[in-house]
């Protein structure tokens, strides 16, 4: 066949659709056998092995796991179905391999999804803890449901590592007093996180904090307030990136609540941060995190052994003793050991638990705890 091609008895489109090859592959097998002509060796020449498909078939668990992740409605994007092979099969595709398998099967989406430009690339800090980025985004996470439930994010602007994702029922001061400590438990405290001028964040008066402000202060972690939404496109697009996921991964695992869904935003947070490739850093958010490390570049603090830590992080409101010795708590009256008309402080705890204390934090003091129905 090649012979007739070099001999002009053949077209190009003809020769290559007889062999069943592109007109790439056909000029690259070409361009061998004419070296092979030049040596004198036409007739003893062979092909190398093809470009076709020589790789293995994939395990049967990976044809099931595309099938309920593409076949759920809304469908999983292909990126996203790739990263659940690798965490679910511990087997690795990329997106082309998915679409291809997606249009072979029926499968294919009907049209891209769509997504807004991206603001223009920003600086990023260079050590990690130097600045960690926070939102909230409401949006409709579960098929079933029209309600919107806002989502929390916070990442680290230096690695792009998650540091937190939780879906919450309503943007609450106790939503984020329940979020960051956790955050910090497993990370450290950084030293600023970013946000926008939410009334939870910001205080009007430019001498006064919030009581997330006050409780971040205590641990030397300030505010920085970001002029516009595009200030913060990191975490801004971090949004766009659970969106596109996770309304498709919920309906694929018929999942329909928050308690059910924030374990599994918890296993696909770490996924994400250690298996999947940053398209900016070009290489995991880990990898970046560890780098870090390794050269120093950290200004993280582990989180202090404070017996205060409990308490920060609750709303807390002043009380007064009743005459006869006790404090409004929830729906109820309990009695404390304190003289009546003393004021005492009630700390509403992200758990839904109550404390008593004899004070605000102090960390020149140890808290004197009244009455507490934490769980031990």
């Amino acid at each position: 066949m090649l012979a007739a091609f070099r001999a002009e008895k053949l077209r190009a489109h003809i020769a290559a659709h007889r062999l069943g090859l592109s007109r790439a592959r056909l000029y690259k097998l070409y361009a061998d056998y004419l070296d092979a002509c030049a040596h004198h060796r036409e007739n003893l020449w062979t092909p190398g092995v093809s470009g076709g498909d020589h790789a293995p078939d994939w395990p049967p668990q990976v044809d099931t796991l595309l099938r309920k992740r593409l076949g759920s409605k809304p469908p999983a994007s292909y990126s996203f179905a790739a990263s659940e092979v690798l965490r679910l099969c511990d087997y690795g595709l990329d997106r082309a391999q998915v679409r291809r398998w997606a249009i072979a099967n029926q499968l294919a989406h009907p049209r891209p999804n769509r997504r807004p430009n991206a603001p223009v690339k920003r600086w990023q800090r260079s050590q990690i803890g130097e600045l960690w980025q926070l939102d909230a985004t409401p949006h409709q996470w579960f098929v079933d449901s029209h309600q919107l439930f806002p989502m929390i994010n916070m990442l680290d602007d230096c690695s792009r590592v998650f540091t937190g994702s939780k879906i919450y029922e309503r943007e609450l001061l106790l939503a984020y007093l329940d979020f960051l400590p956790a955050a910090f438990i497993d990370y450290g405290l950084p030293l600023e996180i970013y946000v926008d001028y939410h009334s939870i964040f910001f205080a009007h008066d430019p001498q006064a904090l919030t009581q997330l402000g006050q409780a971040l202060h205590f641990y030397g972690i300030s505010f920085r307030y970001a002029p516009t939404p595009q200030a913060k496109g990191k975490v801004e697009r971090s949004h766009f990136f659970w969106q596109e996921r996770l309304p498709a991964f919920f309906a694929s695992e018929q999942i329909a609540d928050i308690d059910q869904a924030n374990p599994h935003i918890q296993n696909l947070r770490l996924h994400h941060n250690h298996h999947e490739v940053h398209r900016e850093l070009q290489m995991k958010p880990s990898q970046a995190w560890n780098i870090a490390l390794k050269e120093k570049r950290s200004v993280l603090r582990p989180v202090p052994v404070c017996p205060w830590w409990p308490f920060v992080w609750s709303l807390r409101t002043p009380i007064k003793v009743a005459a006869d010795g006790r404090v409004p708590i929830g729906a109820q009256s309990v009695r404390v050991q304190a003289h009546p008309g003393a004021k005492l402080i009630l700390c509403h705890h992200p758990s839904g638990h109550y404390s008593v204390l004899a004070n605000q934090p102090d960390p020149k003091t140890k808290p004197l705890i009244f009455f507490t129905n934490l769980p031990k």
